[in-house]
């Protein structure tokens, strides 16, 4: 039943619920859809819900998911451990006051992945797979993980999400 694999996006009327390139903003808070009332037209959803909430049906896509944890591991070992300077480079850094130069390349000395229960397991297709998948983007650093039962930001408990903290010198 395609209820089952319908989930709800719940984010302030305020704020944009999709990214452009049609992903779930950051703010979204993704709960289960607990129940349908067909006499009201109304949908339960596992949230006490509030005024001026803006509902969004989505699903778990393992695709996207897979694509988007690279994604930012990707970006995170680009930012922190960038490629090496050329000498022409090196010497426009060095001809640089203190204030204009780039911060230091930081080497990743570790990294600790915290997923959803929701989130990984069977969904990314094996045991381990996502630790698999980060290990590949950030390089050979040592890496652990666990499951949890979502995260907490910002006062709101997000569900579905991962969460890397990484360790630079």
């Amino acid at each position: 039943m395609k209820i089952r694999e319908t989930l709800v996006g719940l984010t302030d009327s305020s704020y944009e619920a999709l990214k452009k390139t049609g992903g779930l903003s950051d703010d979204v808070r993704v709960r289960h859809i607990i129940g349908l009332d067909t006499q009201r037209n109304g949908v339960a959803v596992a949230e006490l819900l509030s005024d001026n909430l803006q509902l969004t049906f989505c699903e778990r896509n393992a695709k996207a998911a897979k694509a988007d944890l690279i994604r930012i591991a990707t970006e995170i070992r680009e930012a922190l451990e960038p490629q090496e300077m050329s000498e022409s480079d090196a010497l426009e850094v060095n001809q640089l006051s203190l204030v204009d130069a780039p911060i230091a390349a930081r080497k990743i000395r570790g990294a600790i992945y915290i997923s959803c229960a929701g989130r990984g397991g069977p969904h990314f297709g094996a045991p381990s797979a996502e630790l698999q998948l980060l290990k590949k983007a950030l390089g050979d650093v040592p890496l652990t993980g666990f499951f949890a039962g979502g995260e907490i930001a910002h006062q709101n408990l997000y569900g579905y999400t991962g969460v890397l903290t990484v360790f630079t010198n």
